[in-house]
Formats: C-alpha cells, structure tokens, sequence
C-alpha cells in the first residue's frame, strides 16, 4: 500500500472484539475497551513541535528528552514536543528493572556490543533497534486536560489504526499495555512523568530485527513473542510512510496539529533558552 492509500484508509474497529487466542493457544490478544475520552478536543492552540531524528545514539536522545522537559516544566518552552526516531540496538530497563530478564549472560551482551541502560520510565526490560519507529512525546498533560491511562491508550490506538492501514488487525491486550497480534507484541509504552510533563513514550515495530528480543523476556513476560509488520506481511515496509500515517493517527487522537522542526532548530531554541536564563 502505498502511502496515499494509506492516509485514505479509514479503519473500522470493532466495538467488542472477541477473544483471539493467537498462535500460542492462550487468551493474550484480548482487546479491552478504548478510553472514556481517547479523541480529546484540542486544549493547547498551539501546534506541538514534530522533530524527525532519524538514527540516535540512545543516550543522545535521552540528554534531549531531559532538556525538553526542564524547559516545559520550567514554562521556558511553550509546546509539546514529539520526537520520532530509531536507535541502534539497545536495550532499556525501566524503574522495575528487568536484568534478571535478560536470558543471556551480560558478557554475551558486551560481545554483541549490545549496551544496557536503565533509564526512568515505567516497566522492565525492552529492546530498541534501527527498523523500529521510536516516538517520544514530551507534552504536558495537565496543560492538555488528559489523564495518564487516557494518554497511553490514545498511543495504543494510534498504533492500532497505523496498522490497520497497512491491513493488520492489531488489538490491546489487559495482560501488559501496547498493541498486539493474536499472541506477539507489536508495540510497547513506556513513560515517566515529571510535574504533569510526560517522556519517553512508544515503540512501533515495523522492519526491526526481531532476534534481540529473545534474548530477553520482553515487558517481563514470560512465553511473550514479539511481531513487526514486516513479519506479519512478509516484507519490508518505508519507513518514512509508517512513520507519516503514526504521525497523523497521534494528532487525531489526541487533537492536536504537528509543525515540523528541524533538530538544529531545535538544538538551537533549547540553547538560547538556556542562555537566556543563565544555564
């Protein structure tokens, strides 16, 4: 599909979707409702900053992450911000931990040259690697009038219909929160919040290397598998096409406008800001 057909799309989602046992025989694709308010009406009239990364260094984007949110908690910087972007191979632990997930040695980690970082968001260990679109949303919610669960399930939905423009049908599951395919993972949330200003955020399989991943429990769930699109439809999708309609779906979701900002540009604000106020 091509992306025009893709943003024509219009996906119809079930309004009670029965329980899909998936291909391990167990109840793990079971979709649970939708938000009370998952399409808020726009509160926040000015358009949110959509800044494309493209390949970072993990850590780079973390250091960015804590500038953007110091500077909207600190009212320096008057818009919500969301980075897309992929990361070379890394894998996450979140404040609940997760190394005694890890189901190879750490020794076999380092010869992959595969880095382990803990980091502040929610939930345990995960894998990032290049063919996974990454989408960090450091917005204020309390400035946007939506709650936490409602937040994260407007990311769930807009990975939802993202993938049914492409044909898969990709549902919640009550089991851990992200989207699934019958029994596998499709894509995973994790966020922290710091004074009503949420960070970290989603990550969307789509053409990644799924092998990583079973070097470790994934979200600390055993027996969990882990799909992309380009497993469930047995090719390579663009990037930059996913990437487009992810973007469209987040804004209508959440009822927001995007205006796309260079990183340089952006580089460029948090410094002068920071010159500004004697950082």
């Amino acid at each position: 599909m091509d992306k025009a057909s893709a943003k024509r799309f219009k996906p119809t989602l079930p309004s009670n979707p029965k329980p899909d046992t998936g291909r391990s025989g167990s109840a793990t694709g079971i979709a649970h409702p939708a938000p009370r308010n998952p399409q808020p009406a726009t509160r926040n009239p000015q358009p949110a900053f959509s800044c494309n990364l493209g390949l970072i260094e993990y850590r780079e984007a973390w250091r960015l992450q804590e500038k953007l949110v110091a500077a909207r908690v600190g009212k320096r910087l008057n818009r919500d911000v969301f980075l897309f972007l992929e990361h070379p191979g890394v894998f996450t632990l979140g404040r609940r931990g997760g190394l005694d997930n890890l189901l190879v040695s750490e020794e076999f980690l380092k010869k992959a040259g595969m880095p382990v970082v803990q980091i502040e968001r929610g939930g345990f260990i995960t894998y990032h690697g290049p063919g996974q679109i990454v989408v960090y949303p450091i917005i204020n919610l309390y400035t946007n009038r939506i709650g936490v669960r409602d937040f994260v399930a407007a990311m769930e939905e807009a990975m939802i219909r993202t993938a049914a423009a492409w044909g898969i049908a990709a549902a919640r599951n009550p089991v851990n929160s992200g989207i699934w395919v019958g029994a596998d993972k499709m894509g995973s949330i994790g966020i922290a919040l710091r004074k009503g200003v949420s960070f970290h955020g989603l990550a969307f399989n789509v053409n990644l290397d799924l092998t990583p991943f079973s070097w470790i429990q994934p979200c600390g769930l055993r027996g969990v598998g882990m799909t992309s699109m380009a497993r469930e439809l047995d090719r390579q999708l663009p990037m930059a096409d996913v990437r487009d309609v992810l973007q469209d779906q987040l804004a209508g979701v959440l009822g927001i406008s995007f205006q796309a900002c260079r990183p340089a540009d952006l580089e460029s604000q948090l410094d002068e800001m920071q010159g500004v106020n004697g950082g």
